[in-house]
């Protein structure tokens, strides 16, 4: 695997010794730079390959376009014409969400204090706020470390600026919000900063606006925003606040609330539902939380997305994920039996067997509707909820996260229902489990156990017997 980088300095020397030293054409010297780099295992992702142009005087040094615009970026601010600038900062967004490796670039050649000092004119000059907004936004994918606490605190006071306007500007408001999106991405710091600096009431506050009519572009980039900023995937930081991030989303500021609110404004825009009901699930954490988002008349919303929308796969997979946090409250899990729950993700399951993803999330929620709980396994049986996870585990052979999940919901139903055993040997799953165990290690557990409360044989290893012994260091 490449781990080596180079800068777009050295890659940019290479190609002009191939042009010069070995006579190549344009396009010959950078192909033969890039597979000279790759062959010695050098990472070229953050490299803009543009071939070198060729006149009269013979090569010329590369003139990568990012470059171009950017110093014309910074000439513009640098003597306040806000309409050229504006015309650079569409140009630079555009270049740049064209190819990564622009955007590795123009940070290298300082992006981020020109765009930052766009941010800032914009401020006497409103027009330039959107394209500022999606320039820095595009700039900092992949490249959070770039903000620093200027650049925070100036987007969170661009929110609250927003949140006090008289009149609502959806698409500038996404544009901030994508902003925050990007900068918690694998960055625990300027999540913690944006927090202490109040971006959370900002968040819910402007989904709780836009919910409705043109709103659905701020809903969406507020629902990244949250997921983002309640993640805890920086390797840099020894633990992270996700907890308490979503706590105070949920308690202080009405998260669930809000979520479900805008399930309700928006009945017709499947992709947005869908991106509702994955930030719900994430934030749905903690037993009380569960139990909010039934009062809230989250759970009929759900059943009713089953029901009527129940060709949109990713939107089924979500409302799955739902219907699996949500139960793990068991209360809440009663109340989803009662409302015909565990009818609907059979169906859901029926429906898209040839989906891999809605398989494993439907095994996975009949799972944990089935733990500790003897008579829904009654119901999961009667229903055809074995049945068809036979099905899944016989379609998708290669998918880990199918056989294991199937392989825990026949253990979950077998626990406490061995009078099951016999129907659903019948089936044949002795043979399909052990298949999963020998195919996907991550299944040999799940598998064993299976296995174990079906009454089948299972090799069992001892790991540690008690006995003392030396230690060999």
């Amino acid at each position: 695997m490449a781990s080596r980088r180079i800068t777009q300095e050295t890659f940019d020397a290479a190609v002009q010794e191939n042009l010069k030293e070995f006579d190549m054409g344009p396009e010959e010297a950078l192909q033969e730079a890039v597979e000279q780099f790759e062959s010695q295992g050098v990472d070229l992702s953050n490299i803009v390959k543009k071939a070198p142009t060729v006149s009269g005087t013979g090569p010329q040094e590369p003139q990568h376009e990012i470059l171009q615009i950017l110093t014309a970026l910074q000439e513009s601010v640098a003597h306040a014409r806000p309409e050229e600038v504006a015309v650079q900062l569409s140009a630079f967004g555009e270049q740049c969400q064209r190819d990564r490796a622009c955007r590795f670039l123009a940070a290298q050649k300082g992006a981020y204090p020109a765009l930052l000092a766009a941010w800032k004119l914009a401020t006497s000059t409103p027009d330039l706020l959107l394209p500022a907004l999606h320039a820095l936004s595009v700039l900092i994918d992949g490249q959070p470390d770039l903000l620093d606490a200027q650049g925070l605190q100036l987007l969170v006071c661009t929110l609250a600026r927003l949140a006090e306007a008289d009149t609502e500007a959806p698409k500038v408001t996404s544009a901030a919000l994508r902003c925050v999106r990007f900068a918690c991405v694998k960055h625990e710091h300027n999540r913690r900063d944006l927090v202490q600096a109040g971006v959370l009431p900002l968040l819910t506050g402007a989904m709780a606006r836009h919910s409705g009519g043109a709103g659905a572009c701020v809903v969406r980039e507020a629902c990244g925003a949250l997921h983002s900023i309640t993640c805890d995937d920086d390797v840099r930081t020894l633990y992270g606040l996700a907890g308490d991030h979503t706590r105070k989303i949920v308690e202080e500021h009405a998260g669930l609330k809000v979520l479900v609110h805008a399930l309700q404004a928006f009945p017709n825009n499947l992709d947005l539902l869908s991106k509702l009901c994955g930030t719900l699930a994430h934030l749905t954490v903690r037993n009380n939380y569960c139990q909010e988002v039934v009062d809230l008349g989250g759970l009929n919303l759900l059943e009713t997305l089953l029901a009527t929308c129940g060709d949109h796969q990713d939107l089924v997979r979500q409302v799955l994920n739902v219907l699996r946090a949500m139960a793990c409250n068991d209360a809440v899990k009663d109340t989803i039996v009662r409302a015909g729950g565990i009818e609907s993700i059979v169906a859901a399951m029926t429906r898209h067997l040839a989906s891999p993803q809605v398989c494993e999330r439907s095994c996975a929620a009949l799972s944990v509707l089935a733990l500790r709980r003897p008579e829904h396994c009654q119901v999961i049986m009667e229903c055809g909820g074995i049945q068809a996870a036979v099905q899944a585990m016989k379609a998708h052979p290669q998918d880990a996260g199918v056989q294991k999940q199937a392989c825990v919901l026949i253990r979950n139903v077998m626990s406490r229902s061995p009078t099951l055993a016999k129907p659903i040997l019948e089936l044949g799953v002795e043979e399909l489990i052990t298949q999963a165990s020998a195919a996907h290690p991550d299944c040999e557990d799940a598998a064993k156990a299976a296995l174990r409360d079906l009454g089948c044989h299972v090799e069992l290893l001892e790991l540690w017997t008690g006995e003392k012994g030396q230690l060999e260091l």
